[in-house]
């Protein structure tokens, strides 16, 4: 299968934080034919195990996407909603979306019309609050007839397209693209015979705290870990490269620091590693500095002891948003850097071990 037809699959799938069954089905048949191992764990992570020797090595890449869930329904029908995980209110407003109750509800966010506001009104941007989702009912009645009800989970009605060349737009690429590197470093993992266990976690609720990363480390206990999620592109109007220099089509991004160090620092040796097989292999990459958000790495490398632990990003734009960008290249090349850096982990290992 195709990374583009990968991609789709998982992108227009629907899975907020916390409710992640859905895609955890998806992903548990896009690998059942390269693992030796498939299980789910009590937090809901999918745990996929190829090889069974040492070292212990382990990929994580969130399954959760930012959503909505309802929090009240209004007599008339409308309902007020709550975010999940972290949005820029102003991409919300007249976005079409699909309420997740008994079955799947379209409905429309919607705002007082600025028709009828104030002047200055209309010059304040419309917070989350402020918006109501209209799936077409008449009464409280009717919405709870179809299904939904207080804490219903809501995502945006959105699917993959094609842009020009090998890029494409969508919802929650943020982290799917992650999740078609882990599956296509499994297919090439499949094919070879590798010297290690490699662990692929699909994990939960990264959006809200990076917690199934958390649960799913301290099971595993691995040797070296390795966060492969989406990183902020700096390569277009309103972004400077001061802010991030980060450009689509050149590459994974290897995370240097993020979070300005309160989140992942990574571990020298796995840098080295990873910057290594970049230059043994010939593939591109960039090195990232971020004093923005972090990832999955963040609670791993924390986990029992410390685990040491590194990055990979594909550049992304517009986070968060219904209509994030990546390029398909970026996404190969994230797969061949981590298949030939997994491959020869034996070789970095027990030469860190001697």
């Amino acid at each position: 299968m195709s990374v583009y037809r990968r991609l789709k699959l998982l992108s227009d799938a629907h899975s907020i934080s916390g409710r992640e069954e859905s895609i955890c089905e998806l992903v548990s048949e896009l690998v059942s034919d390269y693992c030796d191992e498939v299980r789910i764990d009590k937090l809901g992570n999918i745990i996929c195990r190829i090889g069974s020797s040492i070292p212990k090595v382990m990929l994580a890449a969130h399954m959760d996407e930012v959503g909505l869930v309802v929090k009240y329904i209004e007599e008339n029908g409308f309902l007020r909603f709550a975010k999940v995980g972290g949005w820029f209110d102003q991409v919300l407003l007249s976005q079409r979306v699909f309420v997740h109750g008994k079955r799947r509800v379209s409905g429309v966010i919607g705002c007082k019309p600025p028709h009828v506001m104030k002047e200055d009104e209309r010059k304040i941007p419309v917070k989350h609050e402020d918006m109501f989702i209209d799936v077409g009912a008449r009464s409280d009645k009717e919405v709870r007839k179809l299904g939904i009800d207080v804490g219903t989970p809501i995502t945006l009605d959105r699917e993959l397209r094609r842009l020009s060349g090998s890029r494409v737009t969508g919802k929650a690429i943020d982290d799917r693209a992650g999740l078609v590197c882990c599956i296509g470093v499994l297919e090439k993992l499949y094919e070879e015979n590798i010297d290690a266990s490699v662990y692929v976690v699909g994990t939960v609720q990264e959006e809200v705290g990076l917690k199934g990363a958390r649960t799913s480390a301290y099971h595993i206990s691995p040797d070296v870990a390795l966060a492969v999620d989406v990183t902020i592109a700096g390569d277009h109007p309103g972004i400077t490269k001061k802010d991030s220099p980060i450009e689509l089509g050149r590459g994974p991004a290897i995370t240097v620091v993020d979070g300005s160090g309160r989140g992942l620092i990574t571990h020298p040796k796995v840098l080295n590693w990873l910057k290594e097989t970049a230059e043994r292999y010939k593939i591109p990459v960039q090195m990232d500095v971020s004093e923005g958000g972090t990832t999955d790495a963040a609670a791993i490398h924390l986990t029992k002891e410390g685990v040491p632990t590194g990055a990979v990003n594909v550049p992304a734009r517009y986070l968060h948003t219904p209509v994030e960008v990546v390029d398909l290249n970026d996404i190969n090349n994230t797969i061949e850097l981590l298949s030939k850096a997994i491959l020869n982990v034996d070789e970095w290992f027990m030469a860190e071990e001697d």
